[in-house]
């Protein structure tokens, strides 16, 4: 009931703006603004989005690959369905309420290793928000360091040589004093590791760089001085492309080992995720053929680690990287389109 409600709310603020946008329209005879534009041959030639239909509302959450999925998803909605489309930046943790609410309609990459109890409240109790089915990639999140490391520290590639007293000193910092430095990138994201250092007995302490380009910059600045570097980070990802890096081998995951994860019981490693999508669950009867897109989009981490290393390696931008991938790939989004 409340998501007919809801529905039929942003149903009547959309039929709002049209009237609004008819009474404001210029004159058929006012003087156009100048514009010059560029086009070239592609495989999902732009139209022009459907004014009558509702707005999607897609979360982009703060890493490359989301906000490819996210510039996939657009251009096949812009330009094949018509759909208008918003993007709102928001953190995977944060976006779970909004979309419960219908605030949000949709995110495209959620990691389940780190969501358990927003999937058992949300998906499974109040059932506001619909499982979306897999996205295709699977991703591992890791600690990772630069393989020239272990030429003279093979101990480092398991966590047992991070106890090591003169091994926690190559990681030290002016930040971390005596301690080694473990770094992360933005604080929003899934990540159990002051526990895992503090359960493992480890003396490190977790620094955020804030972002993953600030990760990728101090990567690039270690990598170029040969400099011990320890550090969060995950595949599929470009920068394993780009950079020789070891993952530490840490205690095997265990569900057992991330039950007791909200109480900072977690003492192994990440566990490998299937990516999934989320929807609002009252999209299907909002906007059908949107939901029917979304629902059957699904590609490789093959195809995912593509595009990202066209941004990351390439220097290409997001919306470039996805339409390249869409004009490359076009008989796999077909297959995705309402029949």
């Amino acid at each position: 009931m409340e998501a007919k409600k809801h529905i039929l709310v942003r149903l009547l603020m959309a039929v709002v703006v049209l009237v609004l946008t008819a009474c404001t329209a210029p004159a058929a005879n006012a003087p156009a603004a100048s514009a010059t534009s560029t086009t070239s041959e592609s495989a999902t030639p732009a139209t022009t989005t459907d004014s009558s239909k509702p707005v999607i509302k897609l979360a982009e959450n703060p890493w490359s690959a989301s906000s490819l999925n996210v510039a996939v998803a657009k251009i096949l909605l812009q330009e094949q369905l018509g759909y208008p489309v918003e993007v709102t930046t928001i953190s995977e943790s944060a976006q779970w309420p909004p979309i419960a609410s219908g605030e949000l309609d949709a995110s495209l990459e959620v990691w389940p290793s780190g969501h358990v109890n927003d999937v058992a409240e949300y998906i499974d109790k109040q059932k506001q928000i619909e499982n979306g089915g897999p996205l295709g990639p699977v991703g591992k999140i890791g600690w990772y360091i630069p393989t020239y490391m272990l030429k003279d520290h093979p101990e480092l590639a398991t966590w047992e040589g991070l106890k090591d007293p003169a091994n926690v000193k190559l990681f030290a910092t002016a930040e971390t004093g005596d301690q080694g430095q473990f770094l992360t990138g933005d604080p929003s994201w899934t990540q159990y590791d002051a526990d895992i250092i503090k359960n493992l007995g480890l003396d490190f302490k977790v620094v955020a760089a804030g972002s993953e380009e600030a990760i990728l910059s101090q990567l690039d600045a270690a990598y170029s001085r040969q400099a011990p570097l320890l550090f969060y980070f995950w595949t599929p990802h470009s920068a394993l492309a780009k950079y020789d890096l070891t993952e530490v081998k840490l205690p095997p995951y265990s569900e057992e080992c991330y039950a007791n994860a909200a109480s900072g019981g977690v003492a192994c490693d990440y566990p490998a995720d299937n990516l999934f999508k989320i929807f609002w669950v009252g999209f299907k009867d909002y906007a059908p053929d949107a939901y029917t897109l979304l629902k059957n989009m699904n590609y490789t981490t093959k195809d995912q680690i593509g595009m990202i290393a066209a941004v990351d390696v390439d220097g290409k931008s997001v919306d470039d990287a996805a339409r390249a991938w869409l004009d490359a790939n076009k008989a796999t989004w077909q297959a995705w389109l309402p029949k």
